[in-house]
């Protein structure tokens, strides 16, 4: 209904414009110089009134009078020629590179289109490619001496292209007709579709000019259902009344839908969806080495993080793997997985927004004090955390090793419920087993078990996702990062040891405390953190443990073993045990 209210209401004040004075102004022109193109509606130049042309089409003339068009997001572009029969405007880029500015170019916020378009992707390689391996001729503007860049069409299967070598730049949309046009830097060719306008040809004159496009019958309809607009007047306090009611059902719908989903599996959806749900990648929430993510949303109500994956090595596997995972999970603690995107070369993730990003943000920037979480609070955090991953240990029918439990891959609802997420890199192994088989390290530097380096120090099994979580205890207590090498006193460098030797003799923890009862909280994180981070792995509590330890009383925790006494457990050096022959190892469920 609204937009058939537009339209009259397009039409009623293109009508009162025509009909009002005011002709002259809007007189054609042979816009910047002699030799500029022809001006007329639906165009203008920026300096005439805003009635004399259509949003959109907008023309300015530079200093050496060329006639320009700027289109979203501040790409211009040189107009060579309007050829309004056909709606057709000739444009070039003035810097003979439009594929530089193929990223930023958003025709959907414009009324101009590309006649067949197709998407494409550019390549930067090492090495030149031929059309044997796939490729087609390189962007001249782009490419430096023994690194080209390649242009390689979505419609061309990725076993027939070879890719070795080569980095991928972005993706954009571009003519197949003019498909040469843009990468040499020639000019190329816009269309446009709008309805058919007549005016005066002059203010004194009786005679009318036409775009054409719709017929005399639609104009007069138009008219007439302009002269009704003036009963909004009366009709807007009934639709506002019943809007509100549409909301309601709305509001019930929408609820009812997120009930029902906890049971669904991510649904697929195409890369189209994917610039549609984020409105063209508008909203950029971060980047990273793994992509980009942007903020979307399925419904007026429904939001979702969008993460864009590089088409970088080993991305697949890790697509796979979170996909794979994530579609069997549902649990408050871990983030919910919406779908997913496969479209040739394009791979995408979507989960549900969380609003107050991640525990990183709290607890290590400059910006965002940490000093906003309250004791009470981050206990309430670490015991969500604790329980997410309890889940993953114990909750699933197969075992779930999450092997990168860090700050950053913790997020924050809007009530600050903590919620595990990222499962690239984790791994499936069955309940009956204690060991998982690795052939490379996984995880983060500074949060991975001793176990994961080096098999001296024990098998890598879920007590190595205990350790993570014992580090990232230790930096919520602390607030910074393990490893400070900014802190005055070299002694705290290191602060888990630190931390430890302060416990271990009775010390205050000297740490930000503002109300009674925080100091039994920090030190009951502190403990519980010292216990995960043992270097022995069966000298780890199990996650199941751990919540008890963090939902009970701190004065019944008792201070865990140090350590930092040794880089090697003592459990191997005693003679006759052999650690490694106590669990069985089995391979990786892919």
């Amino acid at each position: 209904m609204d937009r058939y209210l537009c339209l009259f209401l397009f039409l009623f004040l293109t009508l009162f414009v025509e009909m009002r004075g005011g002709r002259d102004e809007c007189m054609t022109s042979n816009g910047c110089g002699d030799q500029g193109p022809l001006i007329q509606f639906p165009f203008r130049l920026k300096d005439q009134p805003r009635h004399c042309g259509y949003p959109g089409f907008e023309l300015s003339c530079t200093e050496n009078n060329q006639t320009m068009l700027e289109l979203p997001v501040s790409v211009k572009l040189l107009v060579k020629k309007i050829v309004y029969k056909s709606r057709e405007i000739i444009v070039q880029d003035p810097d003979n590179c439009l594929a530089r500015k193929l990223r930023n170019l958003n025709l959907a916020a414009s009324p101009f289109h590309f006649n067949f378009e197709e998407d494409v992707t550019l390549f930067n390689c090492s090495s030149y490619k031929t059309e044997s391996y796939g490729f087609d001729q390189s962007i001249p503007c782009l490419s430096n001496p023994g690194n080209p860049v390649y242009p390689v069409s979505s419609s061309r299967s990725v076993q027939d292209t070879d890719l070795s070598s080569c980095r991928r730049l972005y993706s954009a949309s571009v003519p197949i007709d003019d498909w040469d046009y843009i990468f040499d830097g020639r000019a190329f060719s816009l269309k446009w579709s709008h309805s058919k306008i007549c005016r005066l040809k002059k203010s004194d004159s009786t005679e009318t000019e036409c775009i054409k496009g719709v017929s005399k019958k639609i104009i007069v309809t138009g008219a007439i259902f302009g002269f009704f607009l003036l009963m909004l007047v009366i009709v807007v306090p009934y639709r506002v009344y019943s809007s509100n009611k549409v909301e309601r059902d709305n509001r019930v719908k929408v609820k009812k839908f997120l009930e029902d989903y906890e049971a669904l599996k991510p649904s697929r959806y195409s890369y189209a969806d994917i610039k549609r749900i984020t409105s063209q990648f508008k909203d950029k929430l971060g980047e990273g080495g793994y992509g980009t993510v942007y903020k979307g949303k399925l419904s007026d109500e429904v939001f979702i993080a969008v993460k864009i994956l590089n088409n970088s090595q080993g991305n697949g596997e890790e697509f796979i793997n979170e996909v794979a995972t994530m579609g069997t999970i549902h649990h408050v603690n871990i983030v919910r997985l919406v779908g997913f995107c496969a479209d040739r070369f394009k791979r995408a993730l979507i989960y549900e927004y969380l609003p107050n990003e991640s525990l990183e943000k709290f607890i290590f920037s400059k910006v965002v004090k940490n000093y906003s979480l309250s004791w009470k609070k981050l206990q309430e955090i670490a015991i969500g955390i604790a329980k997410g991953i309890e889940y993953l240990h114990q909750g699933c029918d197969q075992r779930i090793l999450h092997f990168d439990i860090k700050p950053h891959n913790i997020l924050l609802d809007h009530n600050f419920n903590p919620k595990i997420s990222d499962f690239g890199l984790a791994k499936l192994c069955s309940k009956e087993q204690s060991a998982v088989s690795m052939t490379i390290v996984r995880g983060t530097m500074g949060y991975i078990a001793p176990e994961v380096l080096s098999r001296n120090f024990g098998n890598v099994s879920y007590k190595s996702d205990v350790y993570s979580f014992g580090m990232l205890l230790l930096e919520m207590v602390g607030g910074r990062k393990n490893i400070d090498v900014s802190v005055e006193s070299t002694s705290q460098v290191y602060f888990p040891e630190w931390i430890y030797n302060h416990l271990d003799i009775g010390e205050e923890l000297h740490i930000r405390i503002e109300e009674e009862g925080d100091v039994e909280i920090a030190k009951k994180l502190a403990i519980v953190g010292l216990s995960c981070i043992q270097w022995c792995p069966v000298d780890r509590p199990s996650m199941k443990i751990v919540i008890q330890m963090l939902e009970g009383e701190g004065d019944k925790l008792t201070m865990p073993p140090n350590p930092f006494a040794s880089t090697v457990p003592t459990n191997l050096s005693k003679p006759g045990r052999v650690f490694q022959q106590e669990l069985a190892i089995i391979s990786e469920l892919e």
